[in-house]
């Protein structure tokens, strides 16, 4: 048998690790900040670049884009040469692909705490941006399947289906929310508007969870487990009913972030259905990997890697569990827009993320420097350190939802709300949130621990850039193979198709329906767009990330509907672009709030909120009220909200200038007559105009 000679590309694997442990400690530090902020509003530093609404999505943007995907990237590229017997398809391809990743977390770094933001959770960069993401992404295709096409194995291992479904199913993701028409270099508008606005943009957000912080990190538990424990995977056959079930089922499960919202009840129920049979193979993965470590847990108590596993597939299994549960409509009805949706958001993050990640850069790093792991006795305190964080930060989180969610919903025996003051249910939870800053303290210490083992590892061994390796050439085909899946592991752009397939008929089943039915999204006759300074003031609400604490949807709860006012309809938001329903309450909804307090109420909340609201945990906005509303791009923006839909006349943007002047000086005349002088011109004006009129356009039914 004639063995060709080549060597696996160890370089762009350092690469991607470095990058990985670098951009961890920035995104947890980050968010470290942020959760102190909330215990502490004075740490947001009284300018407008380091306030929590704009820094929160940098956090998150680090963590999940920065960190794990440069992890994600880390993985593949070292096992994916190996399960292939190839080298990776170009290296000028995977040069362009780290350098091209690192330029665009920088840029969305420097963006979002400028305000540039599209404000959809977890795709907040703007249009330039997305751009840049597709093409870098295409790069790491190409690259991955010209190595799959080159490959020496004819099968292709079960890691590298997860690695396909990846690829198709993130490019899918990605293109369909992140449709926008440009307004300028740094604004655009997306094509979606309220209700169906929400239906994508939930549908990307689980499914980014799904298949950006989930497929990739099981594939990689199936090359690495095996490798670090050095045992088979438990079973083939469950590894092709878990892949399979698995991207099919996912991709309907969206709808359950928006359970008692304005969206079609036939989609939300449709969510909850397969919410639920997600638990089968989602817990198959995890026993899959669970039980490929019988008969080595005598290792696992002595390998530092095997713990961080086990505790990885545990969270993944106990966060697996809990999506579902939460998507129980009286589960969610108390839980949703408190703190236990951060508290599940970071049992995956944090435990199944993070610690796959740790694992992998302990056992991967020494390998390719050919050397042992500098302490073995850090790693193991890492490890106890960072479980400990993941306790710290959970747990009060759990104990934090508990409180706000049966607050928020107590009345009195005179049938009152027992805490009509959304303030109060938030200074109960500060003790919780002190706590949790502790463990996300700790568990950033663990990483800090991780680095410099990593580097004196680095240090004392040699990096071995280009590995030798042989293999056959490939294979000629078994004609005679008798398992079907067998055969269509060998035609990888088969299997590319079919997956795409699996991931596409959820999403279009939900989506044409609620696109092209128009009794899905009633109108309402009273519902007109935004005047020229109300859609300013609406992209001042975006550019400061209010939606990160306030949401605009009021759901149909007596609790709701005592506090806030009547519930939302669908029709209200039909010229919301984006939509800003929120997916967490750190301050009260804001749909009803126009009327409800006058202006300078909201000129000295926006000062001071302390003013208003003694105690409040919000970062003052005093810029707001010293900036000049920058109104050179108003008629642009109302050309673009023209040719998505909204029906602003000629007139209307012809004399966008004039109306905003008209009513920005009725707006100060009011402040004036209160005491309150400001200019006319002034960004605060914009802000008020916007919130005096959220939820005005239909008249409350009396509920007395």
């Amino acid at each position: 048998m004639h063995l060709e000679q080549f060597s696996y590309d160890n370089k762009i694997v350092r690469n991607f690790g470095i990058a990985t442990i670098i951009w961890g400690i920035v995104g947890m530090s980050i968010g470290l900040l942020v959760a102190c902020q909330l215990i502490w509003p004075e740490l947001n530093f009284l300018t407008q670049y380091t306030t929590f609404g704009r820094v929160r999505p940098v956090h998150t943007n680090a963590v999940i884009f920065a960190f794990v995907g440069n992890a994600i990237f880390m993985g593949v590229y070292y096992s994916l040469q190996r399960v292939l017997k190839s080298r990776m398809f170009s290296d000028v391809l995977s040069k362009i692909h780290f350098w091209g990743w690192q330029l665009i977390i920088v840029a969305s770094a420097i963006t979002l705490p400028l305000g540039f933001t599209s404000s959809h959770e977890y795709a907040e960069m703007e249009w330039p941006i997305d751009l840049g993401i597709t093409l870098i992404w295409v790069v790491f295709g190409i690259n991955m399947f010209g190595t799959i096409i080159k490959r020496r194995e004819r099968h292709m291992y079960v890691a590298v289906w997860f690695y396909i479904a990846t690829f198709v199913t993130v490019a899918v993701l990605h293109i369909v929310n992140s449709i926008q028409l440009p307004v300028t270099f740094w604004k655009s508008y997306y094509v979606y508007s309220g209700v169906q606005d929400a239906l994508v943009q939930w549908w990307y957000g689980h499914n980014a969870v799904a298949f950006f912080l989930t497929t990739p990190f099981l594939g990689m538990m199936y090359y690495f487990l095996p490798k670090m424990a050095n045992r088979p995977v438990y079973s083939y056959k469950l590894s092709i009913l878990h892949f399979w079930s698995l991207i099919f089922i996912y991709i309907w499960a969206g709808p359950h972030h928006l359970l008692y919202t304005s969206l079609p009840s036939w989609v939300q129920s449709l969510g909850v259905v397969f919410s639920i049979m997600l638990i089968a193979p989602s817990w198959g993965g995890m026993i899959n990997g669970l039980l490929t470590l019988r008969g080595a847990w005598d290792k696992v108590r002595i390998e530092p890697v095997l713990k961080f596993m086990v505790v990885a597939l545990t969270c993944y299994g106990m966060a697996t569990f809990e999506g579902p549960m939460l998507s129980l409509k009286q589960v969610n009805a108390i839980a949703h827009f408190t703190d236990w949706i951060v508290a599940h958001v970071h049992v995956g993050a944090l435990g199944w993320n993070g610690f796959m990640t740790f694992a992998i850069l302990y056992w991967l790093l020494p390998r390719i420097y050919k050397t042992e792991l500098y302490s073995k006795k850090l790693a193991n305190a890492h490890f106890w350190i960072g479980t400990l964080g993941i306790l710290f930060y959970a747990i009060p989180m759990y104990w934090a939802a508990v409180v706000q969610g049966l607050m928020w919903k107590e009345f009195t025996p005179e049938g009152v709300l027992k805490y009509p003051n959304f303030l109060a249910t938030t200074l109960e939870i500060i003790p919780m949130h002190m706590m949790r800053a502790i463990g996300g303290a700790l568990y950033l210490s663990g990483v800090i621990m991780m680095t410099y083992n990593l580097v004196k590892t680095m240090k004392k061994g040699k990096l071995l850039a280009n590995e030798a390796a042989e293999a056959p050439a490939l294979e000629p085909v078994v004609v005679n193979e008798r398992a079907t899946h067998r055969r269509l592991e060998r035609k990888p752009v088969l299997f590319m198709v079919l997956a795409l397939i699996a991931i596409l008929i959820g999403g279009l089943v939900e989506m044409i329906p609620t696109f092209t039915i128009q009794n899905n999204v009633p109108t309402i006759a009273s519902v007109k767009p935004y005047t020229a300074l109300e859609l300013q003031g609406r992209d001042l609400y975006i550019r400061e990330g209010c939606v990160n604490c306030h949401s605009q949807t009021i759901r149909p709860f007596r609790s709701e509907t005592s506090r806030y006012g009547e519930y939302s309809k669908a029709g209200e938001f039909v010229y919301d672009r984006p939509f800003l329903w929120g997916s967490k309450r750190t301050g009260p909804d804001l749909h009803r709030i126009g009327g409800k307090y006058p202006n300078k109420w909201h000129f000295d909340h926006m000062l001071d909120p302390t003013i208003t609201s003694p105690g409040s945990i919000m970062p003052a906005y005093p810029w707001l009220i010293e900036q000049e509303l920058d109104n050179s791009n108003l008629q642009a923006k109302m050309e673009a909200m023209k040719s998505l839909g909204v029906p602003y006349t000629d007139a209307e943007i012809n004399n966008a200038l004039q109306d905003v002047d008209k009513q920005a000086k009725g707006i100060v005349a009011d402040l004036a007559a209160n005491q309150v002088e400001v200019k006319s011109d002034r960004e605060i004006v914009a802000l008020i105009a916007y919130l005096q009129r959220l939820g005005t356009d239909i008249k409350a039914s009396k509920t007395e």
